[in-house]
Parts: structure tokens; C-alpha cells; sequence
């Protein structure tokens, strides 16, 4: 996505480029015609290629769709990007008329200048606009990219131990510290397994209480649970030092299950700390366990379907049978193909 320029860089760029052309013409009245079509003409293109560098929202992934729209707001991204096609649209038609008008004008400088305010009053009007999108192009640029390939979404309560875990098996490498310290975003790691790629998801920790008040980075994890999860492991803290009770630990288990239609793992992370009965456990800190809740999340993947080949290269070549060939009734020997030759243009003699 390249990046969105102010209206003064804009003005600036496009003032150069008719100057440009402005210099190479001798006829001073037609050589002003020609900067104000330019003008209109330059400052149309360069809105129209910004818009052109925006993904087409609509058709995205439910997943970015709802992280863009969390993040940034759709109908305000949507109302930005109108606003520079409005801009765009009508520069081009006023650098037209105007240029009309300085070809028909006593004095075409006038018209150059009244050309030169109104064009650059009109992209002034979206400035704002132009600033919004850049921070929303410097933000989609970083976004993670997710693939299509079976996925496993960490989710839990702040300091959990997600990070650890998905440090210790995938090729993420998010930031874990021994002090309380929650992702603010989503990332992405994977394992090679054999051929085939396992894709983990961490995402940032969620606290049990109504949607409506819930933060950015909260309904980040939710999006991620909901749209590209095959499998989830939630992660539970027996010890409570992540700073949370069990209970409402649980709570959000509960909620999380009731949200999904994919298998939910549950596991008791910090054994080192504390045993938890009834769930599979394991430690971040020294490993134990890691390896067996990674056995348990594989009994969940879809077995892998080789395709079958077009052509095997290493086959004998099958040739198709020739047709039988028809016999002469009266020789009782195979009738010989006639080959027919194709026939000569014929040519008009001139008797004349």
C-alpha cells in the first residue's frame, strides 16, 4: 500500500508537473490553457491511484474486514475513501471547464490563477481525510497474514502464559516477560510438521465482562476465535498469578465456548506452581507438558488428502487403439485411404 501524501504534497507535486509542461509550450495564452488541464488532470490521477492502493473492503476476509472495522471503523474508512473520489471527480471536471474557459478568456492568467485557488481549495477540503488513511495504511500494512491452513487460536485471560507457549512451538517470537504483560495484537507463528504447516494464533488476553465494553484489543482475540480458528486452546492459570480468580477464569471459558463451533481445548498452564485436577497441564516456564497438549491439539487436524496426479511422468505412454480398417468386399483386402489434395485457386484468364 503505498503511502497517502498530504493535500500541500499533493498541490505541490502536481503544480511541478503542469510547470513542467507549462515551460515546453511558446504561446503564452495556450501555454496557460494547457497548465490549468494539466493541473486538474495531475491532481485526478494522484487521488485516484491513492484509492486504487486501499484493499476493496467488501471483499475481504471476514477476518480483516472485522479487524479493519475494529481498528479504524468501516463507515468512517469508507466515508474517507468517498471523499477523495468526490476530490478526484470534480478536480478533473473543474480543470476542464476552467481550461475551457482560459482558451475562450481575453487574459488566461486570470483563469490560471482562479483555477490554481479553487483547485487547491478542493483537496485542502479532504486533508484530514488523506491524514486518516495514511494512519490507516501504516497500521493494515503490519497486519499479520493468515493462512489458509489449519489453525490454532490461543486465547485466555491476560498473563496466562499464551505468549510462552506459543514461543515454545511455533516460529512466533512474541515479547514474554516475568512481569504482568498482555499482547496488543495479534500474532502469528507456525510448525512444520513433515509437508505439512500448522499455524498458531496468539491473541491478547480478554476479560470476562459485557461486549460493549470491551477495548480494540480485546475484540481483536474474539475476531481471530470466531473467523479463522479450527481449534482453540484456552489457557488457564490454577496459581491465579496471573492476578485473576479461577472463577471468573471459568466464566470466560464458559463464554468463549458458547461463542465458537470449533473444539475448545482447555489446559492448566504453571504446573510448577500448581496442579490443577481434571485438565491436561503443562509449564511454559520448564516445558513439562508442552509436548503432550501439542499431541492433544493434533488428534483434532484433518488427516491430509494427497492429490491424485494428472499424469504420472514414470507411466508407460498408453497409446488410444487405431481405428479398424475397412475391408474391400471384392479383394477381401483393407481398402487404401484416399488422400484428398486440396484443390487450386482458380485463376481468371484475361482474353482481352
Amino acid at each position: 500500500m503505498p503511502t497517502v501524501p498530504t493535500a500541500d504534497e499533493i498541490l505541490d507535486r502536481s503544480f511541478r508537473r503542469a510547470a513542467k509542461k507549462m515551460a515546453e509550450k511558446n504561446n503564452k495564452e495556450r501555454a496557460n490553457t494547457d497548465f490549468v488541464k494539466a493541473v486538474g488532470a495531475a491532481v485526478h490521477d494522484r487521488l485516484v491511484y491513492i484509492i486504487r492502493g486501499f484493499p476493496e473492503f467488501d471483499k475481504l476476509p471476514p477476518f480483516y474486514y472485522e479487524l479493519a472495522d475494529i481498528l479504524f471503523g468501516m463507515d468512517r474508512l469508507k466515508q474517507s475513501l468517498g471523499a477523495v473520489g468526490w476530490a478526484a471527480k470534480h478536480t478533473k471536471m473543474v480543470g476542464n471547464q476552467l481550461a475551457l474557459q482560459s482558451r475562450k478568456a481575453e487574459d488566461s492568467q486570470v483563469v490560471r490563477k482562479r483555477a490554481v485557488a479553487r483547485l487547491a481549495s478542493m483537496v485542502h477540503q479532504i486533508d484530514k481525510d488523506l491524514i486518516f488513511l495514511n494512519e490507516v495504511r501504516n497500521v493494515l500494512r503490519k497486519l499479520p497474514h493468515i493462512e489458509d491452513t489449519f489453525t490454532i487460536v490461543i486465547a485466555g485471560y491476560p498473563n496466562v502464559g499464551k505468549s510462552s507457549f506459543i514461543r515454545r512451538i511455533s516460529s512466533a517470537e512474541p515479547e514474554v516477560a516475568s512481569y504482568p504483560f498482555t499482547t496488543k495484537g495479534i500474532i502469528v507463528g507456525h510448525r512444520i510438521m513433515g509437508r505439512e504447516k500448522i499455524q498458531f494464533v496468539d491473541t491478547p488476553g480478554i476479560l470476562d465482562r459485557p461486549a460493549e465494553e470491551r477495548n480494540q484489543i480485546e475484540r481483536q482475540a474474539l475476531s481471530a476465535m470466531m473467523n479463522v480458528a479450527n481449534v482453540i486452546l484456552f489457557i488457564i492459570d490454577p496459581s491465579e498469578h496471573c492476578g485473576y480468580p479461577m472463577e471468573v477464569q471459568l466464566r470466560l471459558l464458559d463464554e468463549v465456548k458458547g461463542m465458537v463451533q470449533v473444539p475448545v481445548i482447555v489446559v492448566a498452564n504453571k504446573s510448577d506452581l500448581t496442579i490443577a485436577d481434571g485438565y491436561l497441564t503443562m509449564s511454559t516456564k520448564s516445558g513439562d507438558g508442552v509436548d503432550e497438549v501439542l499431541a492433544d491439539i493434533l488428534t483434532h487436524k484433518p488427516e491430509h488428502v494427497e492429490r491424485e496426479r494428472a499424469v504420472d511422468i514414470r507411466s508407460p505412454i498408453v497409446h488410444a487403439p487405431e481405428p479398424e480398417a475397412e475391408i474391400d468386399l471384392m479383394t477381401g483386402q483393407p481398402k487404401r485411404k484416399r488422400i484428398r489434395r486440396p484443390r487450386k485457386p482458380r485463376t481468371v484468364q484475361d482474353n482481352t
